[in-house]
């Protein structure tokens, strides 16, 4: 039943009792005796010689103590047994190592008596407890995944597990600590605001949550904003090349993802979100955050905002000028002392992170400085637009050069001006599913962009891409 290997048993030899008829959970279903030797102990000093110089005759299972105290009524003291290895049975101890032998031999009061463990429910795996429940041809992808975000376990159950959706979302609830809420994704997402309808399928009907990411406290209605706890390393990776006194424009910031901790680093950010309910958390997080000198937050279309961002923050920057940031540092007064940071009059990054559409959007960069009257040798800002590649199903291994040309063609569309390949930096973000794939194109603002003077029609000398709905939020 167990394979002894360098000294430790492997929990997986263990099998959980099968019961594939099971609709509704039955936790006890799962007990399974074991019959093992012990070593009954009377001086518990002992304990720790026998579990130093004969481990590899001991039981040893993840989460099980081989030490067991037994309380008996009329004893002071419980009797201690120190468990052995399952291949040592009470009738049959032929194996046991030579060095514990010689040692029991020498220590009359040492005594081998039989013992049942017994692994229940807690025991088990969530894997090990849905193969023991889950019809057999189900079994090669047992659905025990899932998205954590706050305190919700966030599932996506193919169709042929819906049946048997409540006991997989009881199951997942058990075997994690952190979760209160186990929910499925019943449609796709929203084209529009990148939510979508959900189930709960065990725990609290409970789905405002508190997410910690980059040092920052993020609250917000799960069923009502878009988040994906998954791209929390690249959100660090754009915030990472802000520098502290840069003003930054997060056109579809969401829930403040990008702009918060950009504001923690004493950057001023201009953030955005059409969805009514990603600004109210936004504003939220602004405050819970402590960022509501650095970060200011809009609620608009995506298009409109970009077109009226240059003026906001030369507002801001004409009004404010300076921002007033609470150092490290204390007066001996014992208060705060504070450092002024000048508002910068342009930006110096643009983050546009709605991979399904933001590159349609790049339409409004055009002619963005043609009328303030801007010097033609203005510092322009970086762009950061996410964006899909889809490839086709039979061709999922596609070379990047060959990725970086199709999305070439996307960028120099939407922008009405043939952007060459070498102006633009390409960063593979992640793969969402055997063929589609996000990354982040990065390019400076081209001047034949920012300066035009047509109106913002297509050149023919690009590809003409269609125009989709705004949106907001990041897959």
């Amino acid at each position: 039943m167990v394979l002894q290997t360098n000294g430790t048993h492997d929990n997986a030899h263990f099998t959980a009792p099968v019961n594939r008829s099971m609709t509704v959970l039955d936790r006890s279903f799962f007990d399974l005796p074991i019959s093992l030797a012990a070593i009954k102990v009377v001086d518990p000093r002992e304990l720790r010689v026998l579990r130093s110089l004969h481990k590899d005759d001991l039981l040893q299972l993840h989460g099980v103590s081989n030490i067991v105290k037994i309380f008996e009524e009329g004893k002071k003291e419980p009797d201690i047994l120190l468990l052995l290895r399952p291949e040592l049975q009470f009738t049959d101890t032929s194996g046991m190592s030579e060095g514990l032998r010689k040692y029991l031999d020498e220590h009359a009061d040492f005594a081998v008596v039989p013992y049942t463990l017994t692994l229940g429910y807690d025991f088990w795996k969530p894997e090990e407890i849905l193969g023991a429940i889950l019809p057999e041809e189900l079994l090669t992808e047992i659905p025990s995944g899932f998205t954590l975000t706050g305190h919700i376990a966030h599932m996506n159950l193919r169709d042929q597990y819906l049946p048997y959706k409540a006991i997989i979302g009881q199951v997942i609830l058990d075997k994690n600590p952190s979760v209160r809420t186990v929910v499925n994704k019943l449609d796709t997402i929203d084209s529009v605001f990148r939510t979508f309808d959900m189930e709960i399928l065990a725990g609290d009907n409970d789905l405002y949550v508190e997410q910690l990411e980059s040092n920052c406290r993020f609250r917000f209605d799960f069923s009502k904003v878009y988040w994906n706890s998954r791209l929390q390393g690249e959100h660090d990776r754009l915030v990472a090349q802000f520098t502290q006194g840069e003003a930054v424009c997060d056109v579809m910031a969401g829930v403040g993802p990008f702009a918060i901790p950009a504001g923690k680093k004493n950057l001023v950010v201009l953030a955005n979100d059409l969805n009514g309910a990603s600004y109210a958390s936004m504003k939220e997080n602004i405050q819970l955050n402590k960022v509501s000198s650095t970060v200011f937050p809009y609620c608009m279309d995506g298009r409109d905002f970009i077109r009226s961002s240059v003026s906001e923050l030369r507002k801001l920057s004409a009004t404010r000028r300076v921002l007033r940031l609470p150092t490290k540092r204390r007066a001996p007064d014992g208060k705060h002392k504070y450092e002024e940071v000048p508002i910068p009059s342009e930006y110096s990054h643009y983050v546009m992170n709605l991979p399904h559409a933001a590159i349609e959007f790049l339409d409004a960069f055009r002619g963005i400085h043609r009328s303030d009257h801007s010097p033609r040798d203005l510092p322009l800002p970086a762009i950061h637009v996410y964006c899909f590649h889809k490839a086709d199903a039979d061709d999922r291994k596609v070379a990047d050069d060959v990725v970086h040309g199709a999305l070439r063609q996307r960028v120099a569309g939407a922008l009405g001006w043939d952007i060459p390949l070498d102006r633009l930096s390409f960063h593979f973000v992640r793969q969402v599913s055997p063929t589609k794939s996000m990354h982040c194109i990065t390019f400076q603002l081209p001047r034949e962009v920012a300066f035009a003077v047509d109106d913002g029609t297509t050149s023919s000398t690009v590809a003409t891409v269609a125009p989709v709905a705004e949106s907001t939020s990041l897959d």
